[in-house]
């Protein structure tokens, strides 16, 4: 790759006056910052338009802030609060519908413990958590069926429903008021609800105008807590350090009351997970090696992990109690499932984004205006991800499709995708005009979701490029992407000082970016590549790379580290750099971490890849996918799906070769067939078969065929396992084809984690095999 990535701006040359400087550093001096480097932060809030020291105090000290009352946000508020006070008046039953993301979970999580203050948690209030994969984002009419039977009357939404116009119409038809709180697009006609809280609403320089989902939702329990607050037993401030996740996970400006809830909750998180006080947080906060303090705790730690449960499992409704349990066994087992779905979901991104590289490869980049990529195998909760990476690399609007390859009640083959944009193009407005191209459609100007029919991706692609041809001349998109640089320091500058006085500015966000920091004509030395790995030792297909920062003309240094990046990227040699100052918590130390580069010099012979240390086997023989010829035994011939699978194998005697082959992808639909298949089949001619030999037939293991078994008894089936042979009778024939279905769920979920298992034990190095399964020593040590 050739660098700089990025086109650099300079810093400014907006000195502020020596007066307010001064008056500045006497103020900066007052709350901690120190002497040495405010005039640096003076200087930064000069260039970044802030030029009144009242103002100032507020942004950098939360005591200073005035916090906007709910009740700006308008009538909708007030007639929001009124039906919630007349359902606990006349203790109906509630229901919140949430989101799947990590604003959404949070929000829920919010309204759960807040309303739960007013309304039985379980018996009158519930929450719905719609399926990433089957649902999408939004309301759904079987969702609102399912509340409408559970007895809800009033429903309550966060981070979504604000356009959901048909979907208001059903619940009102079902005897439902709906409260929406969002922060989303706004409808062109108002639907039927009881109340829109919306801050879309507000002009865009109230402090409440960009609110995110978990946000409006705290502003609607802050409104219910003052309009009944002998009731609450909780104080409401403790669901701040879940505001701040959402908000700062959601990537909104952190401005206004935005910026006051996240600093007041970073504050609360800390505290919080110090004490234990959730314990799933503190949980995810340990598996990241991150304290809480800091909002990129949330945005590279616990934001990722929450968000990667919807990525790879579609349903995500037990990160709620991940994030509201008090149950600390339970909040750490699900906040292992979160940081094992982020692992996977890490794998799923890198693969998707190898894959998207090399269909790139293919295109004329110099006459394609929106990247649309598509692959029938690519994993639908790591698009956008994909999608952004490459719209940040390429400069251009960038929409991943995965595509179905099998159509479904003979409706036509579909295109679902997630869309990213750069270069100030609006993508709402964007994909607006192929409205009558999509089936579904949602977003905003930076991110988007859609379908379509297969056959209208290539006019669609054409409609897309024509419309960004008509508005943008093919140079803006050529052109690098802008790097704008803040300050100029030196490597001696870098430290604990410069990082406690830039800390004053954090949270970080939109419309107050990290500072970017510039390093001029330094020498990068002792690189050294890491590849990362998961809590189970399995390598990862990711990269750290670490090296020294050195000043040539003191030979002061200074530690780096780059992302995502080889030892190859970087040879050693003489470079300007752009970097962020950063604190490793693991190391406790404090970090530059790498942005972008420009070589000065880059010495020859430099780019020698580190040696590979020799493997030394420990008694396991690794022939995985060998020929079978050349096999040595005693070998394990089948892949396992779980550690127990390995017990056989644990004994005293010789080493064991790892002769499985890798597992070939099946759809678990089809193995479900399979089953049903051999059900039917048995129980019309009334023969058994062995267990074994089914498993072995649909290529699943013992496990999940004990769980296909019990769907198959939910559908009507009577199973009778005797001595390892099954057999079934058939109690009804009048089932219904979409109860086939609903009850197979279980047992494609099964399938799905069981083929992830496998593909893990397919991959997995044999140090860690030795690890876990406490593998004897090499022969002649010592048992």
């Amino acid at each position: 790759m050739t660098y700089p990535h990025f086109q650099w701006c300079s810093p400014p040359h907006d000195i502020p006056p020596a007066a307010w400087l001064h008056r500045f550093g006497q103020w900066a001096n007052e709350i901690g910052m120190g002497n040495t480097f405010a005039a640096l932060v003076g200087r930064l809030l000069w260039q970044r338009g802030w030029r009144h020291l009242e103002a100032i105090q507020g942004f950098l000290d939360s005591t200073h802030y005035v916090p906007a009352s709910p009740l700006a946000l308008g009538d909708d508020m007030k007639w929001a609060i009124a039906r919630l006070a007349q359902a606990y008046k006349n203790a109906e039953k509630v229901a919140i519908w949430g989101d799947f993301d990590a604003d959404g979970l949070t929000a829920t999580a919010v309204l759960w413990e807040g309303l739960g203050q007013f309304f039985a948690p379980n018996t009158h209030l519930r929450y719905y958590v719609p399926n990433r994969f089957t649902e999408s984002h939004g309301l759904s009419m079987s969702g609102l069926k399912e509340l409408a039977d559970w007895g809800c009357t009033l429903i309550v939404t966060c981070d979504t429903g604000s356009t959901a116009h048909e979907e208001l119409v059903y619940a009102e038809t079902l005897g439902m008021d709906v409260i929406v709180t969002d922060h989303h697009t706004l409808p062109e006609t108002r639907p039927p609800l009881i109340a829109l809280i919306n801050p879309r609403q507000l002009p865009s320089d109230h402090p409440l105008a960009h609110l995110s989902g978990v946000a409006v939702a705290y502003k609607l329990l802050e409104a219910l807590y003052d309009q009944l607050p002998e009731v609450p037993q909780q104080p409401l401030e403790t669901v701040l350090d879940l505001v701040a996740i959402g908000l700062i996970a959601d990537l909104v400006a952190l401005r206004g009351d935005c910026r006051y809830l996240t600093q007041v909750g970073l504050k609360r998180l800390e505290t919080q997970a110090k004490l234990g006080v959730r314990p799933g947080i503190a949980k995810l906060l340990e598996f990241c090696k991150r304290t809480g303090d800091r909002p990129s705790d949330i945005a590279f730690g616990i934001g990722p992990r929450i968000n990667a449960v919807s990525r790879i499992h579609g349903n995500a409704s037990f990160g709620v109690e991940l994030l509201t349990s008090r149950d600390r066994p339970q909040a750490e087992k699900l906040a292992l499932e979160a940081e094992l779905a982020n692992t996977r979901r890490k794998d799923l991104q890198a693969s998707v984004m190898r894959q998207a590289t090399a269909q790139l490869a293919a295109l004329d980049l110099s006459t394609t205006q929106v990247i649309i990529l598509s692959d029938p195998q690519w994993s639908p909760g790591v698009l956008g991800l994909v999608a952004s990476q490459i719209a940040q690399q390429h400069g251009r609007p960038t929409i991943l499709f995965q595509t179905e390859t099998t159509a479904k009640d003979g409706q036509p083959l579909m295109a679902r995708g997630s869309a990213r944009s750069v270069n100030q193009i609006d993508l709402y407005e964007l994909v607006k005009t192929q409205a009558h191209l999509l089936t579904s459609f949602g977003g905003h100007p930076l991110a988007a979701g859609m379908s379509l029919p297969v056959t209208n991706l290539p006019l669609f692609a054409e409609g897309l490029n024509r419309a960004v041809r008509s508005q943008f001349p093919m140079a803006d998109l050529t052109t690098a992407p802008p790097l704008n640089i803040d300050l100029e320091v030196s490597v001696a500058d870098l430290g604990k000082e410069l990082f406690r006085a830039l800390k004053f500015l954090e949270p970080y966000g939109m419309g107050n970016p990290v500072p970017r920091l510039l390093l001029s004509d330094i020498q990068v030395t002792n690189l050294w590549e890491t590849t990362l790995k998961d809590r189970r030792g399995g390598k990862q297909r990711y990269y750290k790379l670490a090296f020294d920062i050195v000043d040539p003309r003191t030979e002061v240094t200074f530690p780096g580290h780059w992302w995502g990046h080889r030892r190859s990227d970087l040879p050693e040699g003489r470079y300007n750099l752009v970097i962020e100052l950063d604190v490793n918590t693991y190391k406790k130390r404090y970090e530059a971490r790498l942005i972008d580069l420009q070589p000065i010099k880059v010495e020859a012979g430099s780019s020698m890849a580190l040696p590979i240390a020799e493997r030394v086997e420990r008694r396991l023989i690794d022939q995985r996918d060998a020929e079978p010829g050349a096999i040595t035994p005693p070998a394990m011939l089948t892949c396992p799906t779980d550690w127990s699978d390995f017990a056989p194998y644990r004994q005293p005697a010789n080493t064991l070769t790892l002769a499985y082959a890798s597992p070939q992808p099946l759809a678990p639909e089809t193995q479900w067939q399979q089953l049903l298949g051999i059900a039917k089949y048995l129980a019309r001619t009334g023969e058994s078969r062995p267990t074994g030999v089914i498993a072995e037939k649909v290529e699943i293991s013992d496990r999940t065929l004990q769980i296909g078994l019990r769907v198959l008894e939910q559908l009507g089936y009577d199973v009778d396992q005797q001595n390892d042979q099954v057999r079934f009778t058939l109690r009804s024939t009048t089932i219904a084809p979409e109860n086939y279905e609903l009850a197979a769920r279980p047992f494609l979920s099964a399938i799905q984690e069981e083929s992830f298992r496998r593909q893990y034990f397919a991959e997995v190095s044999t140090d860690t095999l030795k690890q876990v399964l406490g593998t004897l020593p090499i022969a002649g040590e010592p048992h």
